[in-house]
């Protein structure tokens, strides 16, 4: 029998720890960028971007979880499902419009797809290319698209390989603040 599409969600914050703590081990889009370092860098761009919001930093730091248990084109729903009985429903929503989010801004600005990493253009197209009229409406109408496009942009400025920023111990208190 095959494992379940989705994992169990995560119930508490040092399970949450535990799994960001294994993304040590696991290869970011570039060589010598994990996972972790990924998620530690989207979300100290975002400490900067939106010093104030720290549930937008927390999705930055967590946004990925669904990498490697599901297809790509659905890790972003994967991943807020994992997190949302623990963290609640603003990071989770912040976390499964991530996807969504590159698929806005390449929809509305062209020029912003030659921007993205080759994993970033092809995971673009697994996820739906570009959107509908309607998916572009929804999007902009969501009261979270400017976090959303915030989470973004970080997502994409998060792939240095050897960059130091601050690391997961920083992040243990207010993942504690955030858990319900």
């Amino acid at each position: 029998m095959s494992p379940p599409l989705t994992p169990e969600p995560i119930s508490n914050v040092e399970q949450l720890l535990d799994r960001l703590q294994r993304l040590a081990d696991s290869a970011g889009e570039r060589p010598g960028l994990s996972e972790l370092d990924h998620g530690l860098q989207c979300a100290a761009e975002l400490r900067l971007a939106a010093p104030d919001d720290v549930e937008l930093q927390i999705a930055g730091l967590i946004h990925d979880l669904g990498h490697g248990l599901c297809p790509i084109s659905i890790h972003a729903e994967v991943g807020a499902d994992l997190v949302r009985p623990l963290m609640g429903a603003r990071i989770a929503h912040l976390i499964a419009l991530h996807a969504a989010a590159k698929r806005y801004m390449v929809t509305t600005s062209p020029d912003y797809l030659s921007q993205l990493s080759p994993v970033s253009r092809k995971s673009f197209e697994l996820q739906g290319g570009l959107m509908s009229p309607e998916e572009v409406a929804a999007f902009a109408a969501d009261p979270d698209c400017d976090s959303a496009i915030l989470l973004r942009k970080a997502d994409d400025a998060a792939k240095t390989p050897g960059r130091i920023v601050p690391g997961l111990d920083v992040w243990i208190e207010p993942l504690r603040a955030a858990a319900l």
